[in-house]
């Protein structure tokens, strides 16, 4: 244990991230409902994220550092979610995130000594849906059209429309519209 002590992370952004910390837990969640969105958005370009005017971001999603935020035309991000963007979360165009996933853009070096953090970004393609309570890892890219299960658990890429569960999330079949 005598290494962790050493711990060091550097943190930066640090008053930004306090400012936005205090934001995202008070004003942001006080803003429920479609029609206030305009506003949580407002705060979240104003601190940063790249984002459209009219895309719903539900008031009890908790973002990490919107400025490493980005999220395409016409996708949701639902209720509950949690958006853990130490790198850059990039949300393609209708795309849905629902309640309660966990997007992780971080974690730690379990090779060295005093566990160095290590952060990649996650990237949604265009037309992807990450369902109810499913997790996200550092360094995935989920792949246009790509369904993730609820309370699937993804650590690496996930091939354009297919369909993915379980933790370890595995290949469940390809995903075909019939409409289209």
């Amino acid at each position: 244990m005598e290494q962790l002590s050493k711990y060091h992370e550097n943190k930066p952004h640090r008053l930004k991230r306090i400012t936005w910390y205090i934001v995202n837990a008070t004003i942001f969640r006080c803003l429920p409902g479609m029609p206030l969105r305009y506003i949580r958005n407002a705060l979240l370009k104003a601190f940063g994220a790249a984002i459209p005017w009219r895309v719903p971001i539900y008031c009890s999603v908790k973002i990490y550092m919107p400025w490493n935020l980005s999220i395409g035309k016409y996708s949701c991000i639902g209720p509950h979610v949690e958006l853990y963007n130490k790198a850059p979360i990039i949300i393609g165009d209708s795309v849905v995130v629902s309640q309660g996933a966990y997007l992780c853009t971080a974690s730690h070096n379990i090779s060295a000594s005093q566990m160095d953090l290590v952060t990649k970004p996650i990237i949604l393609k265009d037309r992807a849906w990450v369902a109810s309570d499913a997790f996200i890892g550092m360094g995935v890219t989920v792949g246009e059209g790509a369904v993730i299960g609820a309370r699937a658990a993804v650590f690496k890429d996930i091939e354009p429309w297919t369909v993915v569960g379980g933790n370890p999330a595995k290949y469940i079949k390809k995903r075909i519209l019939k409409n289209e």
